[in-house]
């Protein structure tokens, strides 16, 4: 089945992420003087509103968190790699629900001091799920998508802890545009101001100390470690060894997003296997935050394919096959 938007509307940097010169991504005057963005000003208050409204819906159903559902599978990564696109995808399928109008909680990275009963109430009441799932044949389970758990150096552990049993599903990309394209993301968010090349030459500085006080204090987060972390993300060996200790490799399903936006079937497909769900046929897949990126330096991307080379290598040997970047 074909995608609703082609394959190659990812490969480029994102659009309105901002410019290689590392300004923001909003309109200037003749000046040179920013002008305020009414787009983005207005999406800033729908995503406002959003909040709100799901802290209330939140609040609402605190005191029933016990007669809620957990999550049977997570989405844990990797970002900028298609999560969006599946994560759309899995929630159409009759059995599967997923937290309140939203997908990521960031429960098991930035907000675990909210306790368990704040995260349980983000889920569908049970017995309800039981009821909407009946007509798929099969046990209801919920879901949601967190593509920082991977990479954050707490949240294998709290899973674990707090989810016994549960599954995870990676997805992964090449690593090269991924860093782009987190590049882009981070800039549009407002997270960065320099432009690709100069922030991939300060990562290692900004990202110094901070995975080791995050260890020392849980309740450190680092805008750093979550945004300016571009090319280390991509190490994606170490992080599915990581979780490979922690969960076993029974429990853990990694895809290949250029795979899944070229033939999206076969990769939906494998995904109802690993966690045990009927086939109740295809959904609308699409493509999701892909947005028009502009080239990348090829020598920029020259020292990245070099620097990835041999993370590449131990993900050969960890997959057992050739990722779609290396074929």
């Amino acid at each position: 089945m074909p995608l609703g938007e082609g394959a190659a509307a990812d490969r480029g940097l994102d659009a309105r992420a901002g410019t290689d010169d590392g300004r923001p991504g909003q309109p200037v005057r003749a000046d040179g003087a920013v002008r305020p963005d009414p787009v983005r000003r207005s999406s800033a208050r729908g995503v406002a509103v959003k909040r709100v409204t799901r802290s209330v819906l939140v609040t609402v159903s605190r005191p029933t968190y016990q007669a809620r559902m957990l999550p049977g599978f997570l989405i844990v990564g990797a970002a900028r790699c298609g999560t969006t696109s599946m994560f759309r995808a899995l929630s159409q399928h009759p059995a599967v629900f997923t937290a309140m109008r939203q997908k990521e909680v960031h429960y098991f990275d930035n907000k675990y001091d909210r306790g368990p009963a704040w995260y349980q109430s983000h889920f569908p009441l049970a017995a309800r799920a039981r009821v909407a799932a009946r007509a798929a044949g099969a046990a209801p389970v919920a879901f949601e998508s967190g593509p920082y758990y991977m990479f954050h150096p707490h949240a294998a552990d709290r899973i674990r802890r707090d989810l016994p049993g549960v599954k995870l599903l990676v997805m992964l990309r090449d690593p090269v545009e991924r860093a782009r394209s987190a590049h882009s993301y981070s800039v549009n968010l407002g997270y960065e101001t320099e432009p690709f090349e100069r922030a991939l030459e300060l990562e290692a500085s900004r990202l110094e100390g901070e995975t080791e006080r995050m260890v020392a204090d849980p309740s450190y987060a680092s805008q750093s470690h979550r945004h300016h972390s571009y090319r280390v993300r991509g190490q994606y060996a170490e992080q599915l060894e990581h979780l490979e200790r922690i969960f076993g490799r029974e429990r853990i399903h990694v895809l290949d997003s250029d795979d899944f936006f070229a033939d999206p079937e076969p990769a939906y497909d494998s995904v109802l296997e690993f966690l045990g769900l009927p086939h109740r046929g295809y959904p609308a897949f699409g493509r999701h935050n892909a947005r028009p990126r502009s080239p990348m330096a090829p020598t920029v991307r020259a020292a990245l394919e070099e620097h990835y080379r041999p993370y590449d290598e131990r993900l050969v040997s960890w997959l057992g096959r050739e990722p779609s970047w290396r074929r």
